[in-house]
């Protein structure tokens, strides 16, 4: 069995907007997150790529992730993930191999199939080329290429990128994922925080068919779970509620900016729609320091895996620093 201490943890933070708050105060409120969990002793922080989402700021996810690793020492700064079908592989080489000359050995990137978005937006970030999912593992591998040490005859080569120590991840919510991530042996990431139906069949696929490669001998599993903390039970659940409104506003269509915790309305208990939003929320811990040690605890030793990467939308700055220092409280006191 595992024991907590032995889990790395890490943040992925997605720069959602607040309500009464714009794209400036959620940018800076990601800053103020690496920050502090830098000083707590989290391993990495992660930035998406998503588009056409008003209250998501993360669009720009390589300026966003240089801007992040300027404004810290130490955490490791990374894409959770870039969508790689939205882009050349050479120019996520060049980005990301600048990136890493500018912040060497403190770099991940994160790799996604899907488009970050809807499918009007997609068309507007891909043109004609609607089907470049289709060649994602044969973009994964170009990409490999331009970061080689092997790669210098070649006629095209990625100036910074080339020869640099990028790990590359495989992010998935889905089965499909877990198949590409072992095939090509790298570490692969699960958003359990709002896609879990597979998780745990994926990560099983994941670990039953790892092959090894010069990357990774072995299997690595990441899953990106949601966890809100507080010092008492009651704060932890009222300070969720934000969370399930955003899940609620996914569901219904009716996005909104982050709102303040509050009285679920009552539409939130129409049987589709909460059934709809526990599923999306299966892997959301709440509570105190030890409440979340016993629900973490079991998580961890039931699906053994590396690293937690914890999402917390909550609305107050300060409760939610508070929450991840509490959270790594309940990881260390085990």
């Amino acid at each position: 069995m595992f024991k907590m201490k032995d889990i790395a943890i890490s943040v992925l933070e997605l720069a959602i907007v607040n309500e009464g708050s714009g794209i400036k105060e959620a940018l800076e409120g990601t800053v103020a997150v690496a920050r502090h969990t830098e000083e707590l002793g989290y391993r990495r922080v992660w930035l998406a790529e998503h588009h056409n989402m008003p209250h998501v700021a993360s669009a720009a996810t390589s300026v966003l992730i240089g801007h992040v690793a300027g404004k810290t020492n130490t955490i490791r700064v990374g894409s959770g993930g870039i969508m790689l079908p939205n882009h050349s592989p050479l120019v996520i080489a060049e980005q990301f191999g600048t990136l890493e000359t500018l912040y060497p050995g403190r770099i991940d990137l994160g790799l996604g199939r899907a488009p970050g978005t809807d499918q009007l937006t997609a068309y507007a970030l891909r043109r004609k080329n609607m089907t470049a999912e289709n060649n994602f593992p044969s973009d994964i591998r170009e990409l490999q290429t331009y970061f080689s040490a092997n790669n210098e005859t070649a006629k095209v080569r990625a100036f910074p990128g080339e020869g640099l120590d990028i790990p590359l991840w495989i992010l998935g919510s889905s089965t499909d994922s877990a198949y590409l991530a072992a095939e090509f042996g790298l570490p692969y990431a699960f958003a359990a925080h709002f896609a879990p139906a597979q998780f745990r069949a994926a990560i099983d696929i994941y670990r039953n068919n790892f092959k090894p490669s010069r990357q990774l001998a072995a299997p690595y599993v990441l899953a990106c779970i949601n966890a809100v903390a507080a010092d008492t039970d009651e704060e932890a659940v009222w300070l969720t509620s934000s969370l399930y409104r955003m899940f609620m506003g996914i569901i219904t269509n009716t996005r909104s900016p982050l709102r303040p915790p509050a009285e679920l309305p009552a539409m939130f208990h129409h049987p589709e729609i909460e059934r709809a939003v526990n599923s999306m929320t299966a892997y959301t811990f709440t509570g105190n320091k030890l409440l979340l040690q016993q629900k973490l605890g079991v998580f961890v030793a039931e699906t053994r895996v590396d690293e937690l990467m914890i999402s917390s939308p909550v609305y107050d700055r300060s409760a939610k620093l508070r929450s991840f220092a509490i959270v790594k409280e309940a990881i260390d006191g085990l």
